[in-house]
């Protein structure tokens, strides 16, 4: 005989066609009418996750909060998930989603003593490779998933074991069939789906019921179904569970699970390429407060926590998605800015304070901050203003803190107002939470010796070192690009038709021929100097300008390309192609946290910082 936890439930969107003042309404509402309806069905145990939901109610409505712990501690309540919300699995930081498992879980151990160890995201639209490690990471055994489906993707079984890398860490993952809830519509089939693909030897499912994506539960209509039709199910018994009671109870069969290997992908392709802003926002706000931690004072720690909260909260899938309708995202888009505006402020505060602690100097100095963990390895522009009406003179120097010469460029300023101020650029190698000082030498001396450029632009044409690095040539659509003595194809620009919607459901990929290519005007040479030379490419595709910089400095083994575009079309999506000179045998993809190798075969899949592309004759080709 099988059995089939049921699961009561209420799967609730904070944000989605409704702002998130309706969501936390919502929520209020959810866990009262589930207090009422627990005391009137003693039989009936209510899973909620989220911890933002939680410190809501304990927030908003204490004594309400009180019920609810009342109820976690008989067993009546199970508290799944432990993260501050429910995230998209693929487009966050991998440190900013440590941070959401990080700061639900101390929600959850200071505020109920317990650190749950069932994940717990129904209605993510994937799961990248690197979960698993990070869940057991954090103490979380098992999890709960909806996305891809079925007809999404092909799993080994509705209960399986998940590692993302070989030999890596698993969790024992249950895949929901139909539906996170039954949205008052259920049936004998929503409750029979359960039973599908079950491992040999497994006799144990979970069936979610209740109204969810709103919030609501399980009610009084359901119970009165599920009482006329229990004579339906004669075949199996059906039981009043939780996720944890469900694990429990299949945990001495975990040996007959099948594994599987590598992520879980993916639903919705359009989610990843849709409303461009809050993802930008999402990220900016990401890693400044990560550089904002690393220099911030045992007084600024508690609105930092409040500052990722606010992030992580914003991690929610159908926000982070870009699916929630547009007068969400105002307010989605203030948040952050909050956010980025505090971290930045004390960014700028604990730079100062080290530049006010600095020896007196009788030069002018740039003091230059890397607030990360990581090196920065690359160029600085900064703008220097004058008070006295002079100007940047040819034969001024930048020293380091040895007294050598620092190169340097004087590129073209962002303000118009001539003789007011002058933008340097120069190299800049700084250490993690490395503080440099670079000088500027005033020398009364003229015609002082200035190093020979590596740098050169001659026509279209633009090469670091003479081609010992990189040279580029464009003409017309046309050009070649070449690294280090190899030649590749330039990339283009194409029109892509997309009839799909903002999620895209159904839809694994996009057209392979383009409507058209990027018409190009004749390149035009826009800076020539020591450290980098550039060229500007103007065209048109469709009804949309675009504007396209490449520059290449010295002794770099890249290109930049900064792009701009004026998006008037409709149904359309731009395309970065790159043609490869041979075929294409792999990619390994950035990932959340991580990296993964992918086939290279049409299909969308998110991709996080970088892709790697591996050629037949072996070249390696990246994009960043």
């Amino acid at each position: 005989m099988k059995t089939i936890h049921l699961i009561a439930s209420a799967h609730l969107d904070p944000i989605w066609l409704w702002p998130w003042q309706n969501g936390l309404d919502a929520v209020l509402n959810t866990c009262r009418t589930m207090v009422r309806f627990l005391e009137r069905h003693p039989e009936v145990i209510f899973t909620c996750g989220e911890a933002w939901k939680y410190r809501q109610v304990q927030q908003l409505a204490p004594e309400l909060f009180a019920e609810i712990r009342k109820l976690v501690e008989q067993g009546r309540w199970e508290i799944v998930g432990g993260w501050w919300i429910q995230p998209d699995c693929n487009a966050p930081s991998g440190f900013a989603m440590e941070r959401q498992i990080e700061l639900g879980m101390r929600y959850f151990r200071e505020t109920f003593g317990q650190v749950p160890t069932i994940g717990y995201n129904v209605d993510s639209f994937g799961h990248a490779a690197t979960l698993p490690g990070l869940m057991r990471a954090a103490g979380q055994t098992s999890y709960v998933m909806m996305r891809p489906q079925e007809n999404e993707m092909t799993l080994p079984g509705r209960v399986f074991r998940w590692q993302g890398y070989d030999d890596g860490p698993s969790v024992t993952t249950f895949r929901i069939a139909g539906g996170y809830g039954d949205f008052n519509r259920i049936s004998e089939a929503h409750i029979r789906a359960s039973l599908k693909d079950l491992p040999d030897g497994i006799n144990h499912t979970m069936c979610f019921l209740g109204v969810g994506d709103h919030g609501g539960g399980p009610n009084e209509r359901l119970m009165a179904w599920l009482a006329e039709h229990r004579a339906a199910f004669a075949d199996v018994k059906m039981v009043w569970s939780s996720p944890a009671r469900f694990f429990g109870a299949i945990q001495d069969d975990l040996s007959k699970l099948p594994v599987h290997t590598g992520e879980l992908q993916h639903h919705a392709i359009g989610c990843y390429s849709v409303y461009r802003p809050v993802k930008v926002s999402v990220r900016r706000a990401e890693h400044l407060l990560a550089q904002a931690e690393t220099l911030a004072t045992p007084a600024e720690r508690d609105a930092l926590d409040e500052a990722w909260r606010t992030t992580c909260f914003h991690h929610f899938h159908d926000t982070l998605g870009g699916t929630c309708i547009p007068s969400a995202y105002g307010q989605v888009e203030a948040q952050l800015g909050g956010v980025q505006a505090l971290a930045d402020t004390l960014l700028q505060t604990s730079l100062r304070r080290r530049v006010l602690a600095l020896p007196a100097d009788r030069h002018h100095r740039i003091v230059l901050q890397n607030a990360s963990d990581r090196a920065f390895r690359g160029y600085a522009s900064w703008e220097y203003w004058w008070t006295d009406g002079g100007k940047w003179e040819d034969h001024w120097r930048l020293l380091d803190e040895q007294g050598a010469v620092v190169p340097h460029q004087m590129p073209a300023t962002e303000a118009v107002q001539v003789g007011m101020q002058s933008r340097v650029m120069f190299r800049a190698d700084l250490g993690p939470r490395e503080t440099r000082v670079v000088r500027i030498d005033r020398n009364t001396v003229a015609n002082v010796a200035l190093p020979e450029s590596p740098v050169t632009a001659a026509g279209i044409t633009v090469a670091s070192r003479t081609g010992a690095a990189v040279d580029l040539s464009i003409a017309g659509s046309g050009g070649g690009l070449h690294l280090a003595g190899i030649s590749v194809p330039m990339p283009r620009l194409d029109l892509i038709e997309d009839p799909t919607d903002t999620w895209s459901h159904g839809v694994t990929g996009y057209a392979e021929s383009p409507l058209e290519a990027c018409q190009w005007e004749s390149p035009v040479l826009a800076e020539r100097g020591p450290l980098m030379a550039a060229l500007i490419h103007r065209g048109r595709i469709g009804g949309s300008n675009t504007l396209a910089e490449y520059r290449v400095y010295h002794d770099e083994r890249f290109v930049e390309l900064l792009l701009r575009i004026e998006w008037i079309e409709r149904h359309k999506v731009l395309k970065l192609t790159w043609p490869m000179s041979k075929p294409l045998v792999d990619r390994t993809d950035g990932i959340l946290g991580g990296e993964l190798v992918r086939p290279s075969n049409g299909v969308e899949r998110p991709i996080r910082d970088f892709t790697l592309l591996r050629l037949a004759d072996g070249l390696r080709l990246g994009v960043v």
